[in-house]
């Protein structure tokens, strides 16, 4: 399975780092970080690619180089609202651009709240081409005791959705 993580804004970039620490070892993962993000470091006994993005030449910009996943975690709303005018400006946004017309998942993390009515126009919007439209939404139902506890059924759930096996949290019996 090829996978494209895509990290963009300034908070919440440790959700996406975390995302990729904790994929199984036989995904291939390709990271694109925007230039707000933080710098993405040391993935060790990964198989990552990090990439410019600014280098829309990159292998992933093409549907060609066939990714099976792109998610964008966290997204900011920028990026959400590049996405869903077909901007494909920077690597981030071409990447999304790709999984849009080759119809694979594509899955945003929309980080800021509250939502403004554009912001929620937007998701409205990809949520109509099958983008899974995934924040960062507490589950207290989880019975989470600490924040890493939060980020792991964070992840898990998306996971789930995007169809990773995990045992990030514990489930219903």
């Amino acid at each position: 399975m090829k996978l494209v993580v895509a990290i963009t804004g300034a908070s919440g970039v440790g959700l996406g780092k975390k995302f990729v620490q904790y994929l199984p070892k036989d995904i291939e993962v390709h990271i694109i970080t925007s230039n707000n993000a933080l710098t993405v470091n040391h993935f060790e006994d990964q198989n990552v690619t990090l990439h410019d993005n600014t280098d829309i030449a990159a292998s992933i910009a093409s549907g060609s180089f066939q990714v099976d996943i792109t998610v964008v975690i966290p997204c900011s709303m920028n990026t959400l609202a590049k996405i869903t005018c077909g901007i494909a400006d920077n690597l981030v946004t071409r990447a999304a651009s790709v999984a849009l017309k080759e119809q694979k998942k594509l899955m945003i993390a929309p980080r800021e709240m509250p939502f403004s009515a554009i912001a929620l126009e937007n998701m409205e919007k990809l949520a109509k081409l099958n983008v899974i439209i995934a924040p960062p939404v507490m589950g207290y139902y989880s019975e989470s005791s600490s924040l890493e506890d939060m980020e792991r059924f964070l992840i898990g759930k998306w996971y789930d959705v995007l169809g990773i096996k995990n045992n990030l949290y514990e489930r219903w019996t």
